[in-house]
C-alpha cells in the first residue's frame, strides 16, 4: 500500500508539472486562516525564549494552503499546485476522516470551473489510463431526481417550505433552522447516499443560498462551483474563485461573525486579506483529499487502509 500510495502521488506530481504548473510548499502553520464556519481548527502557540520581550503567540494548523496559494498567485500570476498536510478539528470518526489528512490543491488562471472539471477528468485519465468523462449533474436536477421537489421552488418560499420538504422526506428539522442549513439536511439524507456509482459524479451548480468564495453565476442563484463524488465519498471541491475585493472582504466579515459566535476553537482572521484580490487574475481553484483519491484507485473501503499512520494508531498508543 505504501508504495502504492508513492506511486499514484509521483504520477499527480508528473500531470501537473508536465503541464507547467508550479509546484509550491507553503507553511503549515498560520497566524490568521481563512474564517469557514462550516469547520474547526487546531490551535497552538509559537513559545519564544524565556526573557524574550514577547512570550508567545497563537498560529493555526492551516485546513487548507487556500490562504498561502492565493498570495503567490496574486503576486506571480501562476498555475499552481501543492501536495500537502490538513488538519481539521471536531471531524466525525468514519471510514472517510482522519483530523489530519493530505490535501492536493490545484489552481489555473485565465480558467473558470468548467475548465477545471476537464482538467480533473485529464489526470484521472492519467492515474487510471482510461478515459474516465465524469458523469454531470446540477444539485437542482439531484434535487428533483432523490429528493423529489423543486429546490430553488422551494427555497424561494423560505425557510417554511423547506422545512416542509424535509418532513415529507421523514426528516426531523429542529426548530428554526435556516434554508442553508435545511438544504444541508437535505442533501446528506437524501441526495448524497444516492452518489454512490462506479463512475464519478460532478455534482454542479450550488446554490447562492450556501456561502462561499465562489463567483456567481450569471443567473444570480447558483455559484460557479462543483463539487466530486466517486464511490460514495466526496474527493473534491471546485469554484470558479471570486475574484471581486469586496465581495471577498464580505465573506470574509460574515464568516467571522459566524465563528465568533459559535466556533469551538476561534482564530484570527487577516483583516486586509481581501486586498490581494484588487489585481487578482480570472481563477479557479480544486481542492481535492488525496487520500479519499487514493482508497477510490485502491479500491480500499476505509481511509485507515491508506495512510501509514492513523488517529486511530495514535489513539491505541495513548
Amino acid at each position: 500500500m505504501l508504495q502504492s500510495r508513492a506511486a499514484i502521488i509521483k504520477k499527480i506530481r508528473s500531470f501537473f508539472d508536465n503541464k507547467g504548473y508550479l509546484e509550491l510548499d507553503t507553511p503549515l502553520l498560520s497566524p490568521d486562516l481563512i474564517p469557514e464556519s462550516c469547520l474547526e481548527v487546531f490551535k497552538t502557540d509559537r513559545v519564544f525564549p524565556q526573557g524574550s520581550r514577547k512570550e508567545s503567540y497563537p498560529l493555526y494548523l492551516i485546513p487548507s494552503p487556500e490562504i498561502w496559494m492565493k498570495k503567490i498567485i496574486a503576486a506571480h500570476r501562476v498555475n499552481a499546485y501543492q501536495i500537502c498536510k490538513c488538519f481539521r478539528n471536531t471531524e466525525t470518526a468514519g471510514r472517510f476522516h482522519n483530523s489530519e489528512f493530505t490535501m492536493l490543491e490545484y489552481y489555473t488562471i485565465n480558467a473558470d470551473y468548467m475548465d477545471s472539471l476537464t482538467l480533473t477528468e485529464r489526470l484521472f485519465e492519467n492515474l487510471t489510463c482510461n478515459a474516465v468523462p465524469f458523469e454531470r449533474l446540477t444539485v437542482a436536477q439531484a434535487f428533483s431526481r432523490y429528493a423529489g421537489f423543486d429546490l430553488f421552488g422551494a427555497a424561494a418560499e423560505g425557510d417554511i417550505a423547506m422545512a416542509e420538504q424535509a418532513c415529507a422526506l421523514g426528516l426531523e428539522p429542529e426548530a428554526g433552522m435556516t434554508t442553508p442549513q435545511l438544504f444541508d439536511l437535505i442533501f446528506i439524507h437524501a441526495v448524497e447516499p444516492h452518489l454512490k456509482t462506479e463512475k464519478p459524479v460532478a455534482l454542479l451548480d450550488y446554490p447562492a443560498f450556501v456561502p462561499c468564495l465562489a463567483k456567481r453565476a450569471e443567473n444570480g442563484i447558483t455559484f460557479e462551483r462543483w463539487e466530486l463524488y466517486y464511490k460514495g465519498m466526496e474527493l473534491a471541491n471546485c469554484y470558479s474563485e471570486e475574484t471581486d475585493p469586496q465581495k471577498v472582504k464580505e465573506f470574509f466579515t460574515s464568516e467571522e461573525d459566524k465563528k465568533n459566535r459559535s466556533a469551538i476553537v476561534k482564530h484570527r482572521v487577516e483583516s486586509g486579506y481581501y486586498k490581494i484580490f484588487k489585481d487578482f487574475p480570472r481563477c479557479s481553484g480544486v481542492a481535492m483529499g488525496l487520500d479519499r483519491l487514493i482508497m477510490a484507485l485502491c479500491g480500499r473501503s476505509c481511509i485507515d487502509m491508506v495512510m501509514p499512520f492513523t488517529e486511530q494508531h495514535h489513539m491505541t498508543n495513548l
